[in-house]
């Protein structure tokens, strides 16, 4: 913004016509976007408006919820002669059968797992963390329901290690 004093100037008076076209011709000459002219009790503000450009709008993407990397479960040994044993949750958050509403459970009883397998997918603070059974052995009982709210360290699935 440039200013300009012209204090009790001769020149004429700020609002005068010929002035203030000549203050125009400066702020394009000059590149100005904004003039601030003051003489006595008299002032003049001149601001260039182009028109706005808008802004621009990146179209709007489809959220895709991060997957985090297998997330540790414990299993523990339970009765059974130590055959079975606990897939526990690893954190708290909600407990997810499936990969999507349309899709098939991960797991159900008389599924086989390894270490490797998925068996259930916990969301924490939007994060789906994919479980692994880090156990080999049958699923024998499914303790938690799709969509439940689940603790640290609820029991989510009973594996037999046997076969």
């Amino acid at each position: 913004m440039a200013k300009a004093d012209s204090g009790s100037s001769k020149a004429g008076d700020v609002f005068d016509l010929a002035r203030i076209r000549d203050l125009i011709a400066l702020m394009e000459e000059s590149n100005l976007s904004e003039v601030d002219l003051r003489q006595n009790e008299q002032q003049i503000r001149l601001v260039r408006g182009g028109v706005a450009a808008a802004p621009a709008v990146p179209p709007a993407a489809i959220p895709v919820p991060p997957v985090a990397t297998h997330a540790v479960a414990a299993p523990t040994v339970v009765a059974d002669g130590g055959h079975i044993k606990v897939i526990k949750s690893p954190m708290v958050g909600t407990f997810y059968s499936r990969s999507s509403p349309k899709a098939e459970d991960f797991v159900k009883v008389g599924s086989k797992v390894s270490t490797d397998t998925v068996v259930c997918i916990v969301e924490a603070m939007k994060v789906f963390n994919e479980i692994p059974a880090e156990i080999s052995g049958t699923i024998v009982e499914v303790l938690a329901r799709n969509e439940d709210a689940v603790d640290f360290d609820r029991p989510l699935f009973k594996v037999d290690t046997r076969g």
